[in-house]
């Protein structure tokens, strides 16, 4: 039996469930088909082609995050995605493909972490999508994205957000498409994934939601429509925010105007996997950034270290007004008269 996810406007294939997707029926193609555990033909064929290792990522010990190591088979005929925990990962150069595996005490939850993070990142680049490492939310039918670097509090502002009533459409990876003449965002999957300290900021207790697997710490914010829901239509980028460094000093929230100009720098320091593309990609995506930052009106959010529940609620107060004020001057593929 097959079962068929839509995750950032791919659709993806496989003949198991996959923890935290919902299965739709199979109808047609999909942009990719994979496999799990056991390898099949093709990439035994790869691994026997000459290969090269492209990049090593070392490992993030605060995060528990392991090394990443990317292989290119056959001169980028196919590509190799593995972990020093043993969890690996194969496609083909159209990422048409996709094969990979774990070993224990790893599960398929941990799994699919990987799948739904830098391997789903991988394919999109190789599909030519430009992914931002950012989360985005759906305010009165466009998308507001928070952008910014790690631990900055992308995925926070999301589940806060949605804890307010506001669907989510992703969180760590923002995939932009363009149709008709504007961006859009593509809707990752039903949860937010938030670490202990931020659950206890946003709920009062780290344990108040469940954990995302059994052998990390990580939580995540079901978008079940219980607490927060899930916006599974693709929505127009109404507006972009950078979240900046936390400053020292208790001062109110402020969110400031940001120069087109400045806006693109930032932007593209925060594409998902921005150590990947090739000069001919590298271009390619900083003109659609540029035309993004034309288009989109872009914010930045200004807060403090600290902040009790009061301040908090202010924060997302504000951000929430500003993205209510944005929706309703929506982008219309113009310049930005930011």
């Amino acid at each position: 039996m097959n079962y068929r996810y839509r995750v950032y406007g791919l659709s993806l294939t496989t003949e198991e469930t996959l923890p935290g997707l919902e299965a739709s029926a199979v109808h047609g193609e999909s942009d990719v088909h994979l496999q799990l555990r056991s390898e099949p033909e093709w990439v035994r064929q790869a691994r026997a082609l000459g290969s090269r290792q492209i990049v090593r990522l070392e490992a993030e010990p605060q995060n528990n995050d392991p090394a990443l190591v990317l292989t290119s088979y056959g001169e980028g005929r196919f590509f190799g995605l593995s972990y020093t925990d043993g969890t690996e990962f194969m496609t083909d150069a159209a990422a048409q493909r996709l094969w990979g595996t774990w070993t224990e005490p790893w599960t398929k939850e941990d799994f699919t972490t990987y799948l739904l993070g830098p391997v789903m990142g991988f394919v999109l680049r190789r599909k030519g999508v430009t992914p931002l490492h950012a989360s985005a939310v759906d305010v009165a039918g466009s998308a507001m994205v928070f952008c910014g670097d790690a631990q900055s509090g992308k995925s926070t502002t999301a589940a806060a957000l949605g804890l307010r009533g506001v669907p989510v459409l992703c969180e760590d990876i923002v995939a932009l498409g363009w149709t008709g003449n504007r961006y859009w965002v593509e809707p990752g999957y039903p949860r937010v994934c938030v670490w202990p300290d931020s659950v206890e900021k946003l709920m009062g207790r780290r344990d108040a939601l469940p954990l995302l697997t059994p052998n990390w710490e990580k939580r995540y914010l079901p978008l079940d429509g219980v607490l927060a829901s899930f916006e599974a239509e693709r929505r127009p980028v109404g507006g972009i925010y950078l979240l900046a460094a936390r400053t020292a000093k208790e001062q109110p929230p402020r969110i400031e105007k940001v120069s087109p100009k400045e806006a693109l720098f930032e932007l593209v320091q925060n594409t998902y996997m921005n150590w990947l593309p090739d000069r001919e990609q590298r271009a390619r995506e900083f003109e659609v950034l540029t035309q993004l930052v034309v288009q989109v009106p872009v914010r930045r959010i200004v807060a403090h270290r600290g902040g009790d529940e009061k301040y908090m609620s202010e924060l997302f107060s504000a951000i929430l007004g500003d993205a209510e004020e944005l929706s309703r001057s929506p982008a219309t593929g113009q310049p930005n008269p930011n």
